[in-house]
């Protein structure tokens, strides 16, 4: 059994840890907090900018009349021969299974392609180590050495994230897309709505199947105990577990694409549509982003607190050894001068 003194400065040590934890935890629930408000604060232009496209469907000519092929290379659908998958991690670690997740849904998507190229955008520093061992690195282009490479990464953007950050990956993707060196565009996220409801999601965001409605291949939802364990931590943390109420915002906003109204455009209605659905995608990509950035600090502040109350279960623990070594220790000396006595 280890003395006193060891016993000690363990429990010194753990405390110190425990302190840190707790700091972490309050620090990702303010975090988090702040994302919830900035993924919220941009949504209204995302639903409207979406109904506006969906009004402008129906007044322009988006597919030929006579061949029924797209007008537009982004809605063009072609055979499946090269892939490019965007991988949307954290810069840091302390968030549970957050990482380890989104990067074992990127495997298991890479081993279910066999047949096709894929060319990897790693967003957030645990993407780019974990892709960099594994994948060699290559420029954007038909020539390839490897059937799999990584073409970019994009290391620290969502630090200090920004919709111009996210609108120049969408715009090197679109112009990769539009140029036929990718054939699809696939999005692998944490899907944000609220602590308790979160799913890890691979998206299709190009070619656009329909526009407003999102093409997902693959999702992963959290589990029933990870749903109340998050729940529990949201109450002690005063973030609110709930989703946030948009349904009076998004009725204002579909009203103005299924308004039974001829409106006047200043530009043709077609040529609108051409340079409104860049901008379609370059949201998508910023609120892929914002919401796993959110889904990140949901996933510390629960690993903290998981961390905080091992930490606190660790003193206990220690302070019973403590005492009963301490007690030993005693009786050992009672016994010794006992027994020193009775020998006189």
């Amino acid at each position: 059994m280890a003395n006193v003194l060891d016993i000690r400065r363990r429990i010194r040590s753990v405390k110190n840890t425990r302190q840190i934890t707790k700091a972490m935890k309050m620090i990702s629930a303010a975090r988090l907090r702040k994302a919830q408000e900035r993924a919220l604060s941009a949504r209204p232009y995302a639903q409207m900018l979406t109904n506006v496209l969906k009004s402008l469907v129906s007044r322009a000519e988006v597919y030929d009349p006579e061949t029924g092929e797209p007008r537009h290379p982004l809605l063009a659908r072609r055979p499946e021969k090269a892939i490019l998958l965007v991988v949307v991690t954290g810069d840091r670690g302390l968030a549970g299974a957050f990482n380890t997740n989104i990067l074992k849904a990127a495997t298991r998507f890479i081993a279910s392609k066999p047949e096709q190229a894929i060319d990897i955008e790693a967003v957030g520093r645990k993407a780019r180590d974990f892709f960099r061992r594994r994948y060699p690195a290559g420029q954007a282009g038909p020539e390839r050495a490897a059937r799999i490479r990584v073409t970019g990464e994009h290391a620290g953007m969502l630090g200090k994230l920004t919709f111009a950050d996210a609108n120049a990956l969408a715009e090197n993707v679109i112009e990769r897309y539009t140029s036929g060196q990718v054939d699809s565009v696939y999005v692998l996220y944490n899907e944000f709505k609220s602590v308790v409801s979160q799913r890890l999601v691979v998206d299709e965001i190009l070619p656009i199947e329909q526009i407003g409605a999102a093409d997902i291949r693959y999702a992963e939802e959290m589990g029933e105990e990870e749903r109340h364990r998050a729940a529990q931590v949201a109450a002690t943390s005063g973030v609110s577990p709930r989703k946030a109420d948009t349904a009076a915002m998004d009725e204002r906003a579909a009203a103005f694409g299924a308004a039974p109204v001829d409106y006047i455009y200043e530009q043709p209605a077609a040529e609108m549509f051409r340079a409104l659905l860049p901008k379609y995608i370059s949201v998508q990509m910023y609120r892929a982003m914002i919401e796993s950035v959110a889904a990140e600090h949901a996933a510390r502040m629960t690993a903290m607190d998981s961390a905080t109350n091992n930490a606190s279960d660790m003193i206990d623990a220690l302070t019973l050894t403590m005492n009963r070594a301490r007690q030993a220790s005693i009786t050992k000396e009672i016994i010794e001068i006992v027994s020193g006595a009775a020998a006189l």
